[in-house]
């Protein structure tokens, strides 16, 4: 893949970076797909045709309520925020996360596999 090109985001990260975006208060989805780019260096571009679609799922979830107000520009929008249920739901992904990456990070850092495998026998 070209460095310029946009990855592709695994199942389920998508949930995990709106629910964070949502995490301090409630934001429109242009709020939410900005931080996304933001909090990522750009590397994650979310489209409204993924973002929006996300987001009602989200809400029938339970996950995610909304109500309309008004952006920072006075344009009448919807703002989601986080429920008690999203919240938890928060947790459990970041956790899953942190567990997935630890986990890939230790096999990319990882020599060769007679190490491993000299480890393992080594051990009582």
């Amino acid at each position: 893949m070209p460095a310029s090109a946009t990855p592709t985001l695994l199942p389920g990260t998508l949930d995990l970076l709106v629910l964070r975006a949502l995490r301090w208060e409630p934001t429109h989805g242009a709020g939410v797909a900005e931080w996304i780019r933001l909090v990522t260096g750009g590397v994650f571009v979310v489209e409204e045709g993924t973002l929006y679609p996300a987001l009602h799922r989200l809400q029938r979830l339970g996950l995610v309520e909304s109500e309309w107000g008004r952006s920072d520009r006075r344009r009448r929008a919807r703002f989601y925020d986080l429920t008690p249920d999203g919240r938890a739901r928060l947790r459990q992904l970041a956790e899953e996360w942190t567990r997935y990456s630890g986990a890939v990070g230790a096999a990319l850092r990882h020599g060769h596999p007679r190490a491993l495998w000299a480890e393992d026998a080594a051990r009582p």
